[in-house]
């Protein structure tokens, strides 16, 4: 009981020695080095951060119009014509071009041109077909027609000089058949230019 007593009158001392200790009227707790007057202490210093009291918020009509570049102008792709290229055969055509191939070697010109014609349904612009097809006219011995196809095929040869060279040659050799010899040394020129 005493022990109790004793410890209630040393808690009792605490708090009367702390509540003394603060600082009367509510004030700063600051005090200045070597005592003195407190309303003469300076201010405590601060942190930079606490100057700025709010975050500056900026409109989006204020803020500084920022203009992106301008997008490079767009290279033109271009993808080239069958003038500049040649077609790629489909494979209908490369198979109707070796059966063609086959007629031939049997000597079977109507049959080869059937399938050449065939191959040229599927394959229009395909400068290939239409010197296959010369071919077959001359081994009918229609020269003329064999002709018309090998200019057809040079006009459609683009700018494959291995196609164009073997279209001039066979263009000399049936305008040799044909009695045109002018005609096919100008040939023989051209593919030699190549």
């Amino acid at each position: 009981m005493r022990k109790v007593t004793i410890m209630h009158a040393a808690s009792f001392a605490l708090i009367l020695g702390l509540t003394g200790c603060s600082a009367p009227g509510g004030g700063s707790i600051y005090v200045p080095m070597g005592g003195g007057d407190q309303s003469r202490a300076p201010e405590p210093p601060r942190t930079s951060g606490q100057e700025r009291s709010e975050p500056q918020v900026w409109r989006k009509s204020e803020q500084p119009e920022v203009s992106e570049p301008a997008p490079a102008p767009e290279q033109p792709t271009r993808s080239p014509s069958y003038r500049e290229s040649g077609d790629e055969l489909p494979a209908a055509a490369v198979a109707l071009i070796r059966d063609a191939d086959q007629r031939l070697q049997q000597g079977d010109s109507a049959v080869a041109i059937a399938r050449l014609e065939r191959a040229q349904r599927v394959a229009p612009r395909s400068a290939e077909v239409y010197f296959k097809l010369a071919e077959a006219y001359v081994a009918g011995n229609n020269l003329g027609a064999a002709e018309q196809f090998t200019l057809k095929g040079l006009s459609l040869a683009g700018n494959d000089s291995r196609m164009q060279r073997s279209g001039w040659l066979l263009l000399a050799d049936i305008r040799r058949a044909r009695g045109n010899v002018a005609g096919a040394s100008q040939a023989e020129d051209r593919a030699r230019s190549l």
